[in-house]
């Protein structure tokens, strides 16, 4: 436990201010921690309970932390993912992590990603044939349960293989993710669910075994229904390369690998892995890969939503990519849509999926004028670090033309991360931000979007997660805005909001 004057004595000079925080929501949290950035710039000191938090929205100071080896340790608070997730790359240090990196990184080559693409276009099919059949019931409906089932299905395609049509039919593993998600939010901001044993004895804990056991199970056969059938996987994929059939190697079309398969194929010729490592890298993959980028997605479409003018350059982009075809989006249709991934990257500044990256300090560390003492918890709050108007004038306005490349080519590197950045940066990156351009490209084609709330009406949930009410208007076969009979309200709501 940390004494709250040793700690104080050992940073010199004391960062102001140091204020105990109860984090009684996700909502109250984030709330506090933006007022309390407004009114001390750069860095500032959170108790939680007994624990001191150093929080820091700078970009020089979010340098020194991510950049480099020094730092790569995650905060202990990365403890509690522990039982779901093992010690996979999102949760793992030292050498597990850089030959985990080293071995994964690979996996999200371009290659692969356009394979992926194929995933992206079916779900986002079904994703808007459900908003047309919503439609025409008129009234109001749960926008962002709709995104998040998607980018659900989406990740249980691509990490596992697995066909589980979470868009369209009840899955137990569906519902044992997203209250999962929840449990361990719960435990993290309640101090007195730290410990173990007193987790276990309480409710949410006996909760969280059960979804727990869920969600193990079912990682479990669909890898041992995998390794069955990857004998046979594998002497495809070889005959293909043979034959001369695969015109990208390994990864081409008449085969597709899911993530799992790609972790197997590496441990057969590569690496070995037992079967718990591979585990624990598919439930990363999938806790990493389904909350956030739906969380990206509700914010953009209600961003875009709220801006009639913004919407109207979105809409001219895509129909000049596409005109009257109405053929799926390609790698390359995708690369011209330019402004849309602006208004993706200006969405994830506003409201980052991840609003706090937490690493451990592994030495005595100098921020400007402070020195940080060796195993303190280093906060980047990343809501904060965005609304710098050094870099981001008028910050809470939404201008998607700030990620134009004549805009943003002299930005400070550090000053926009809502991937994190330097050697523990999001592996997947380049994966969300496709899927996130895929899916939105797919549903602009179609509808028309006027967001009913304001942004102060929403309430950003865990993740970073919208509440919102949407109004809709579907886009006619000729891509022109329909009026009249057309119009409906969608009403998203956070399941973290109350």
């Amino acid at each position: 436990m940390t004494d709250y004057g040793q700690y104080s004595d050992s940073v010199r000079p004391d960062p102001s201010p140091q204020v105990i925080v109860w984090r009684t929501t996700e909502y109250e949290w984030h709330l506090q921690t933006l007022g309390l950035a407004k009114e001390y710039p750069d860095i500032f000191v959170l108790w939680l309970a007994f624990k001191p938090q150093l929080v820091i929205h700078k970009a020089e100071y979010a340098e020194v932390i991510l950049n480099g080896m020094k730092h790569i340790d995650k905060s202990p608070d990365y403890k509690f993912l522990h039982p779901w997730l093992g010690t996979g790359l999102l949760t793992s240090t030292g050498d597990k992590w850089k030959s985990r990196r080293r071995m994964l990184t690979p996996t999200f080559h371009f290659n692969i990603l356009h394979d992926f693409l194929h995933v992206f276009n079916k779900k986002s099919h079904i994703l808007v044939e459900k908003l047309k059949d919503k439609a025409e019931k008129g009234g109001q409906f749960n926008l962002f349960q709709d995104i998040a089932l998607c980018a659900l299905d989406i990740i249980l395609e691509t990490a596992m293989g697995k066909v589980i049509n979470a868009q369209s039919a009840d899955s137990e593993y569906v519902h044992a993710v997203y209250r999962m998600s929840n449990l361990t939010d719960i435990r993290m901001r309640q101090p007195w669910m730290w410990p173990d044993i007193l987790f276990n004895l309480s409710g949410p804990g006996r909760e969280y075994d059960e979804k727990l056991k869920i969600l193990h199970d079912f990682t479990n056969s669909v890898i041992s229904d995998r390794l069955k059938d990857f004998d046979s996987i594998k002497s495809e994929m070889i005959r293909q390369e043979m034959s001369g059939e695969a015109g990208i190697g390994l990864r081409d079309k008449k085969v597709r690998l899911a993530f799992l398969d790609m972790l197997i194929f590496m441990s057969d010729n590569l690496t070995k892995l037992s079967f718990e490592d591979i585990r624990e890298e598919v439930d990363t993959f999938m806790f990493g890969g389904h909350d956030t980028t739906a969380a990206g997605m509700n914010w953009a479409i209600h961003l875009i939503g709220a801006d009639p003018e913004c919407q109207a350059k979105v809409h001219e982009e895509i129909d000049s990519v596409f005109g009257q075809d109405d053929r799926d989006p390609t790698m390359e249709d995708l690369k011209e849509l330019k402004y849309l991934e602006c208004c993706i990257k200006e969405a994830l500044r506003l409201f980052p999926s991840v609003p706090v990256f937490a690493r451990t300090a592994s030495e005595d560390i100098r921020l400007g004028k402070y020195t940080i003492p060796k195993d303190t918890s280093v906060l980047l709050l990343t809501p904060a670090l965005h609304r710098d108007a050094n870099v981001f004038p008028d910050p809470e306005a939404f201008i998607p033309e700030r990620f134009l490349l004549e805009n943003s080519r002299n930005r400070h590197p550090y000053s926009y991360v809502p991937f994190s950045a330097g050697p523990r940066n999001c592996i997947g990156q380049k994966f969300a931000l496709l899927e996130e351009k895929t899916v939105l490209c797919h549903l602009f084609r179609k509808f028309t979007v006027k967001s009913c709330q304001t942004r102060e009406e929403l309430r950003p949930g865990s993740g970073g997660s919208p509440g919102m009410a949407v109004g809709y208007q579907i886009r006619g076969p000729g891509l022109e805005s329909q009026s009249g009979p057309n119009q409906f309200i969608i009403a998203p709501l956070c399941p973290n909001s109350t």
